[in-house]
């Protein structure tokens, strides 16, 4: 089996994704699709799209759920974007029978070598976020790679250094930076608004956060203005929508 890196990684490369302000437009996916198709692991495969019963390779997916509140008898519908977390502890490495799977040392990115992946899916069945998809065409396992080839691409605009997803957002939810830095603009955005790792209970150690939906405001005619919730103390106070939201994947 593969192992992790002795040392942790230099940097953590990862997004934090604002659930209040997530609109589920599936600008990211589209985005991820066609920068990939043509990238790092290109291409993403479609199967049957014009049928009843099309299906594909896609790095990033928009779940959306109807979250009611029983304290406040109300309910809000949150979308929620789903890739590959780049867990520290990344069970898709430590389960892959020929090295393909493997977090690199110096981001901490997760990637797939598909010259010595043999299609056997145990990456697949390791990982508890459903983040690997397998390419039928190519008999390989395919993964999100946070835009490699296009973080560290020297003829790009400095600006345009960041995943597809990032670049593409309409309305801003999506961020990314160093999280191993607690003075990175992302690690400071987490501090700030109490963002949370997905399904701490598997124990993966993901990289990627989430920033919790804010508290919507009162009905009862007072102040109306939404300000942000105090930082967790750690992930189980990640707030009731991030629970339950935990509990909806896990299933």
């Amino acid at each position: 089996m593969t192992s992790l890196p002795a040392d942790p990684p230099a940097k953590k490369l990862g997004l934090v994704i604002d659930l209040d302000i997530c609109v589920g437009c599936h600008a990211c996916a589209v985005n991820c699709k066609e920068w990939n198709t043509g990238g790092h692991s290109a291409p993403l495969p479609d199967f049957q799209p014009y049928s009843a019963d099309p299906s594909g390779v896609w790095f990033n997916r928009i779940h959306s759920f109807e979250v009611t509140d029983e304290a406040d008898d109300g309910s809000r519908t949150v979308y929620f974007p789903k890739s590959c977390l780049h867990c520290d502890d990344a069970p898709c490495v430590t389960v892959c029978p020929t090295g393909a799977s493997y977090k690199r040392v110096e981001d901490g990115i997760v990637l797939v070598n598909p010259d010595t992946c043999i299609g056997c899916k145990l990456c697949s069945w390791a990982c508890p976020y459903g983040a690997r998809e397998y390419d039928e065409d190519a008999g390989v396992m395919k993964k999100c790679t946070l835009c490699v080839d296009r973080i560290y691409n020297d003829t790009l605009a400095p600006e345009s250094r960041v995943p597809a997803c990032v670049s593409t957002c309409p309305a801003g939810a999506r961020h990314f930076g160093d999280l191993g830095d607690p003075d990175s603009g992302v690690s400071k955005l987490v501090a700030a608004r109490g963002g949370y790792a997905l399904m701490p209970e598997q124990e993966c150690r993901p990289v990627n956060r989430y920033l919790p939906p804010r508290p919507r405001p009162s009905d009862s005619g007072g102040d109306r203005r939404e300000t942000a919730p105090p930082p967790a103390a750690d992930d189980e106070r990640a707030g009731f929508l991030a629970r339950w939201i935990d509990r909806a994947l896990s299933r």
